[in-house]
Formats: C-alpha cells, sequence, structure tokens
C-alpha cells in the first residue's frame, strides 16, 4: 500500500483524511505536516496518524504527497521539497484552488506526476466531489490510485482539461455555501414564523437531505422532478415564481461565474 503524506493540516487535507481512515485506509501510511502542532496532533488524536513539524520528514516518507497549502506557498514549499529529496518517483496532488500545473512544475522543476484536483468539504463524510486532471507523467497506476483516493471519500471526474478545474470549483467545490446559504434564509423564515431555531433547523436540513436523495435514486431530470411536486396554481407555483421573478436563476449563474474568476485571480497572484 501507498504511503500519504499531507503537506498542510487545514479543512481540505483533514476532510481526505478523515474520508479515508473511515474508509479503510491504514492510518500508520498517513502523515501529516502542518507548523503549527494543533491542528497535526488534533487530527493525530481523531484519526491515529502519524504527524510532524517538518515537510521534508513527511514528503520522505510517502509515496503520494498531497499538498494542501495555502496557494501563496505552493512554491516555496515544492522548490524545498525539490531540493531536499528525490521527487522522481513521487507523485504530487495538489487541492489549492488557483494555483496552476504550470506553477506547480516549475517550482517542482523536475519532471514529476503533478496532479490537480479539487475536492470538496462533503468529502468529509464520503459524499465528496472531486474533479481531477494531470500532466503527462502520470502512469496508469498512479491514476488508479488517485481514483481509489478520492473515491475513498466522494465521486471522481476525470477532467479533459485544466481549465475545467476552475468550473469544478464553481459546480461543487465552493457549492456546499451556496446551499448552507440558502438552508439559513429558510431556517430564519422558519423561525419568523414561531418555529424553535431547533425545530427550524430540522424542519429544513430533513427536507434538504430529501430532495437530494430524491435526486440521486431517480432517473427524471431535476427539471421534471420539480415538476413533479408543483402543482398548477398551487403553493409551491407561487413560491417558484417568486424566486423565478426574483432572479434566482441568474443569481446562480453570476455567483459560479464568479467563483470561476476569483480562481483565475488567485492563479495569477499566486
Amino acid at each position: 500500500m501507498k504511503k500519504i503524506a499531507f503537506i498542510g493540516a487545514g479543512n481540505m487535507n483533514g476532510a481526505i483524511i478523515s474520508g479515508l481512515v473511515n474508509g479503510g485506509f491504514n492510518p500508520e501510511h498517513i502523515i501529516v505536516s502542518n507548523p503549527s502542532a494543533e491542528k497535526r496532533l488534533a487530527l493525530q488524536a481523531a484519526h491515529g496518524i502519524k504527524q510532524t513539524q517538518c515537510n521534508i520528514e513527511a514528503a520522505t516518507f510517502a509515496d503520494v504527497i498531497v499538498l494542501g497549502v495555502k496557494p501563496y506557498l505552493i512554491e516555496e514549499v515544492c522548490q524545498l521539497l525539490s531540493q531536499q529529496i528525490e521527487i522522481g518517483k513521487k507523485c504530487f496532488i495538489s487541492v489549492a484552488a488557483g494555483c496552476t500545473m504550470a506553477q506547480i512544475e516549475q517550482a517542482l522543476a523536475k519532471p514529476c506526476t503533478v496532479i490537480r484536483t479539487m475536492p470538496n468539504t462533503p468529502s468529509q463524510l464520503g459524499f465528496g466531489v472531486s474533479g481531477i486532471y494531470a500532466n503527462e507523467h502520470i502512469t496508469e497506476e498512479e491514476k488508479v490510485f488517485t481514483t481509489s483516493l478520492m473515491e475513498s471519500v466522494g465521486i471522481v471526474k476525470w477532467l479533459t482539461s485544466e481549465e475545467q478545474i476552475d468550473h469544478i470549483i464553481a459546480v461543487s467545490g465552493s457549492a456546499p455555501a451556496y446551499f448552507f446559504l440558502f438552508m439559513e434564509a429558510m431556517q430564519k423564515q422558519a423561525m419568523a414564523y414561531g418555529f424553535s431555531e431547533q425545530d427550524s433547523r430540522e424542519l429544513v436540513q430533513q427536507t434538504a437531505l430529501g430532495a437530494a436523495k430524491m435526486v440521486i435514486e431517480n432517473e427524471q431530470s431535476i427539471g421534471k422532478l420539480r415538476e413533479n411536486v408543483t402543482s398548477k396554481g398551487g403553493t409551491t407555483q407561487v413560491a417558484l415564481n417568486a424566486l423565478v421573478e426574483g432572479g434566482l436563476e441568474s443569481l446562480v449563474s453570476n455567483a459560479m461565474n464568479c467563483a470561476v474568476a476569483r480562481a483565475k485571480e488567485m492563479a495569477k497572484s499566486s
């Protein structure tokens, strides 16, 4: 079994580690490095993995190195690893939004496998989505392993171009927050009707869960499922009319385009 080093102990790396261990991956084959002790020790306590303050120690231990640091730190981290250890047979997987393949390859300065992926936070529950794009050095074995790695936290979509990474960010990477915002607004209105905060949350979260399950377990289009709930002239129809007249579709489109644009800006500034 390959060994994995997670450089950085932020939310995304933590989500993947959680999903891996919960899915049966041997925690003895996972190490996390982070400059501050609190987060890495918390991950060790929660999942039984190894931990270190030293990126070199972590990368030396591993076959696969997951780069989960802030985009502006990618160059520094990759340069250090390339200078201190032999990286030719190692596989680098970046989960940093807005940091391009070219930037990572330039920082590593040696031919090796580089993979960009964008998993989202529901990965910690095994319900994640990960878009993946790799450079020309990837082997079939590495592709199979990366697929298995990311499938342990959800579904995987291999992409045909690097540009699609930015699109994945908009569609699924940032998207849990879109749903949380919508659910939060519904909870507030339920409370305005007099329901308690807890009752309001339970009503909203169960409805959201049920709607998602109906989409997953039904071959009908999402549009058709919406139509099935909507009786002509009924309560659902007037509620949907209000959302459409309020510009919901254009708001969603604009929000997603803003996420794509920001990902591109981050790549230029990192």
